[in-house]
């Protein structure tokens, strides 16, 4: 069974990253996975990452210029629909 722990960490000046997790015992073995978070991520560079995301976007960039298949909803529709 696969025990997932979910924790935050700083990488140092020297690259190091440091985790601590009272709840494992010395000697388990673990899987590391980082993910790196940043405000730099350029959304377009993601959204145009494969070819169907890039063929989608493309298509609906093409129909709001075009002004032709466009779903409105009013503020208030919205408000009523989705709001939590």
């Amino acid at each position: 069974m696969i025990k997932a722990i979910k924790q935050k960490g700083i990488v140092n000046k020297d690259g190091k990253i440091e985790l601590q997790s009272p709840e494992l015992q010395e000697g388990t073995e673990v899987e590391v996975i980082i993910l790196v978070t940043s405000s730099d991520t350029d959304t377009t560079e993601y959204l145009l990452s494969t070819e169907a995301n890039k063929r989608e976007l493309l298509e609906a960039i093409d129909r709001v210029e075009k002004q032709e298949k466009l779903i409105t909803i009013t503020p208030e529709k919205w408000h009523e629909k989705y709001s939590i």
